[in-house]
């Protein structure tokens, strides 16, 4: 009981190692597909790793296939459009700052899932969880935050990110509500796998038809980047696998706090990848951001 009361914790990391990886290989890729390229792998190249996995996990827990409402379509549908938004404008911020401090503007998600999962999903939280979530975001947020903050070069990203944490955030609510909306399962990984076909099948086929009409290119440049999109999409299935299974099991706002972590993996990819150093003003972000992790796993209730 003890163990399974901590799985979202394991699900949770694994989720952020997965999705540092997938952010680094689709930085890449923003030079020879673009930013609607580098997006739409994720998607389509994702999509046939969610079915292997989905086929994978029927056949080993011998489990029938589930019977969604219209309510689970529904919330998969928000999280998969608020996700695509969320995406773009990641890799546009990303384009203009330095890898982790594109992340970490756009990690002030918490403190929204956290009102987005109360008035949506009923998710109640203690005061010292909320208490976690305002330091860890703090943590953030002082490692975003530089003189000239409102010079040109430095608001626009700025925006980007913060805008794209609330589509995050409303992406993180929509996917949890869909995998609570589906019926009972023996195990968390059915319905987070069911979720992620529908999940991933609806970006796909919007990002497809919008590439489509308005850039046909894209499409050529992501098949002769087929080796990169492959990886970033399997990386990126497993990732949001993780994503779903931590959302079964605790709250959209405790998964997202705990996901904060990322920005400490991305911190160690851009020094590792892209040679950029950690400022004092990022250090001691990174340690309220610690502080709030642990004063979140000590107190959430298991």
């Amino acid at each position: 009981m003890i163990v399974q009361d901590w799985l979202w914790v394991v699900f949770t990391i694994a989720a952020a190692l997965s999705q540092t990886a997938r952010n680094a290989l689709q930085r890449g890729l923003t030079a020879t597909a673009g930013t609607a390229g580098a997006t739409h792998v994720r998607f389509l190249f994702g999509l046939p790793f969610s079915v292997l996995f989905l086929a994978g996990i029927a056949i080993a827990t011998k489990s029938a296939l589930l019977a969604p409402g219209v309510n689970f379509f529904l919330w998969c549908a928000l999280g998969a459009v608020s996700q695509i938004a969320a995406t773009a404008l990641m890799l546009m911020a990303m384009q203009n700052r330095s890898f982790v401090v594109a992340i970490a503007y756009i990690k002030t998600e918490p403190v929204l899932v956290a009102i987005f999962g109360l008035a949506f999903l009923g998710d109640a939280l203690s005061w010292p969880v909320a208490a976690a979530i305002v330091i860890a975001t703090a943590g953030v947020i002082a490692m975003s935050w530089t003189p000239g903050i409102a010079a040109a070069n430095s608001a626009r990203p700025a925006a980007l990110g913060i805008i794209a944490g609330a589509f995050f955030a409303l992406a993180a609510v929509g996917f949890r509500g869909a995998v609570l909306s589906l019926p009972g399962a023996e195990t968390v990984l059915l319905p987070a796998a069911y979720t992620l076909v529908w999940a991933l099948a609806i970006q796909t086929a919007l990002l497809s038809l919008r590439l489509v009409f308005f850039d046909r290119k894209v499409f050529g440049a992501i098949l002769r980047a087929w080796k990169p999109s492959l990886a970033a999409g399997f990386v990126g299935a497993l990732a949001s696998q993780f994503w779903f299974m931590a959302f079964a099991l605790a709250t959209a706002a405790s998964v997202r706090t705990l996901a904060l972590i990322e920005v400490l993996f991305a911190q160690i990819v851009s020094q590792g990848l892209f040679s950029q150093k950690t400022t004092r003003r990022e250090a001691a972000g990174i340690l309220l951001l610690v502080a709030g992790i642990l004063l979140l796993l000590w107190t959430h209730p298991n």
